[in-house]
């Protein structure tokens, strides 16, 4: 079997409700570029990325170049057994692991309906039935997060987000913790995420703060090496998110302490493969994962159910329904949130297929 082309369709996608971050990012609308793989056996496999502006060093338009400039080594490979192709492309084109991770995610959906199999079975075989959701809440007033807890956990959410720093009041972010524990409850996960934008300073006063609470912190800085201060001084546990994106960052972490839990994003990492390697390192050093990727539609999605459903569950700490936050959905028959857990496709490879009316006209060919 061979692959005889690539075809890229650059999709936008809207946030069901402006999502606001630390540093006055914020995300609406933004580009998901999604690729399918043909072969000459006539299987095909999809892919998908969809980078969020000014959150990694990743940009929907870089996409298209890269894979253009990995044809050589692309067109003509052999797709089964994702990894060989894989390291041929990291060989030709170093970097730019976001736009190989479409790639690569495609090659898993092409190879699991060579073999006749869910890409779980191949990714170290199913290990739960299905796993836990956390529900993201964008960062606004203080009062209105713990509404849109309070909503979520009607829904049978029980793990939750709580992003900070929008408004750069430590006060405030220590606020918009307090009301979202107080709102879930006991028991319920809680946790609050900067998204590197806090300092040293401030992240430690919110964590003093809520000292006395059920809480954790999410990557209140850029570095490894504050994270694991903020970490020290307030002795909440810490889950790492943009500095952990290869082997040589989660160890690091480990070996900072402060990496209690940490987010195995797919395109952070360069597709499936490359994640599955995190996994097994996590696994090795006991952190939890929650197994996920930046933002998408149904195919990242169904990829990171995957590997999340192919993991001990007791390592993963949450995953990530993608396509719950933005539309259109690329696949409408593609799973969603059940009381606050989902479950994988079902059927051969990734178990998807997009609706070609959502896809619209392809923006690139390369054969």
């Amino acid at each position: 079997m061979k692959i005889t082309k690539l075809t890229l369709w650059e999709v936008p996608l809207t946030s069901h409700l402006t999502y606001h971050m630390a540093g006055g990012k914020t995300c609406d609308t933004v580009s998901s570029v999604v690729l399918r793989a043909q072969t000459d056996a006539g299987i095909e496999g999809w892919g998908e990325v969809c980078p969020i502006p000014h959150y990694l060093p990743a940009y929907a338009e870089g996409v298209r170049p890269a894979l253009e400039y990995l044809a050589p080594v692309v067109i003509g490979a052999d797709p089964v057994g994702p990894e060989a192709v894989m390291e041929r492309a990291e060989a030709w084109l170093q970097g730019h692991p976001y736009a190989k991770s479409a790639l690569d995610m495609a090659l898993w959906d092409i190879t699991g309906k060579a073999a006749g199999l869910p890409v779980h079975a191949l990714l170290g075989g199913r290990q739960a039935a299905d796993m836990p959701l956390y529900h993201s809440i964008t960062c606004v007033a203080p009062e209105e997060m713990a509404r849109i807890a309070r909503e979520a956990q009607a829904g049978g959410m029980t793990q939750f987000q709580v992003k900070l720093g929008a408004a750069g009041d430590w006060q405030e972010d220590a606020a918009r913790l307090r009301l979202v524990r107080e709102a879930v409850g006991p028991g319920p996960l809680v946790y609050g995420d900067w998204n590197c934008g806090a300092t040293r300073l401030d992240a430690t006063r919110v964590g003093r703060a809520v000292a006395g609470l059920d809480v954790m912190l999410e990557q209140p800085c850029p570095t490894l090496e504050e994270c694991a201060a903020v970490r020290a001084a307030t002795g909440l546990p810490m889950k790492i998110d943009e500095n952990g994106h290869d082997p040589a960052s989660l160890l690091r972490a480990y070996e900072l302490g402060c990496m209690d839990a940490v987010a195995i994003k797919l395109s952070k990492f360069g597709g499936l493969s490359a994640s599955r390697r995190a996994r097994d390192l996590c696994l090795h050093l006991g952190a939890r994962m929650c197994i996920e990727d930046t933002w998408g539609s149904d195919i990242t999605t169904a990829a990171l159910l995957h590997l999340a459903a192919a993991t001990p569950a007791r390592m993963v700490l949450n995953t990530c329904d993608l396509s719950h936050y933005v539309g259109p959905r690329l696949d409408p028959g593609a799973p969603v949130r059940r009381g606050g857990r989902i479950a994988p496709p079902e059927g051969e490879g990734l178990g998807v297929t997009p609706d070609p009316d959502m896809l619209g006209q392809p923006v690139a060919i390369i054969d």
